[in-house]
């Protein structure tokens, strides 16, 4: 069975040259540069594996993984980026993405990634793999949140942001959203875990460490 794929990065040449070497190996469900219209592609298009980018204007990739998997709950992600920080890394594991390589990997390694994270395994570059074990023993809740679990993925993202003590400013900018979609954010972060402000916000991220 052929494995579907769906290309999300602002790069044009890139994304050029990702769909030149893939297309041979697998079905292109579609492509785009922009977070909207990946976000509304993916949903139509159902595809198997979706390779997206991380930093991208409205939000990246955070944005297209957190949303489709609010409707498409069985769609797998592969973080491509030329970023390899740990705030990037985790963050994109933690909204959902099944593994992250950078954009250096050669074609054929990306190729076998992509049908690694179709049959469910978690991948990720190399040089990546043991810092993501290392992290996420410490940064991932050992036992199951249900009220984590209750937060969006968008919402688990700002709360680590709000609680990593960044002005509503700092997140907006850092998440690529508006100062007003933050504070939406946190207005539903605080009623859903019914905490009255952003301090006891932070208190409560502390405790479970995941800031």
């Amino acid at each position: 069975m052929t494995i579907a794929i769906y290309l999300v990065d602002d790069h044009e040449l890139f994304l050029s040259g990702v769909r030149a070497e893939l297309t041979e190996r697998f079905e292109l469900a579609g492509w785009s540069s922009d977070v909207d219209d990946a976000i509304d592609g993916i949903r139509s298009t159902h595809p198997d594996v979706v390779l997206v980018d991380v930093h991208m204007p409205g939000g990246g990739g955070l944005a297209v993984i957190g949303n489709v998997l609010e409707t498409n709950p069985d769609t797998k992600f592969l973080a491509l980026s030329v970023s390899d920080a740990p705030e990037d890394v985790i963050a994109m594991i933690r909204s959902g993405a099944r593994g992250y390589v950078t954009k250096s990997i050669a074609p054929n390694d990306l190729a076998d990634a992509v049908e690694r994270v179709a049959a469910g395994d978690a991948v990720f570059s190399p040089r990546l793999a043991g810092f993501v074990l290392d992290a996420f023993s410490d940064v991932m809740p050992v036992d199951a949140d249900p009220e984590l679990d209750a937060l969006t993925p968008r919402e688990r993202e700002v709360l680590r942001q709000i609680a990593k003590g960044y002005a509503y400013k700092q997140v907006a900018t850092r998440l690529s959203i508006s100062v007003k979609t933050v504070e939406t954010h946190v207005s539903a972060v605080l009623r859903k875990l019914q905490l009255s402000n952003r301090h006891e916000l932070a208190r409560w991220a502390t405790e479970r460490r995941i800031v």
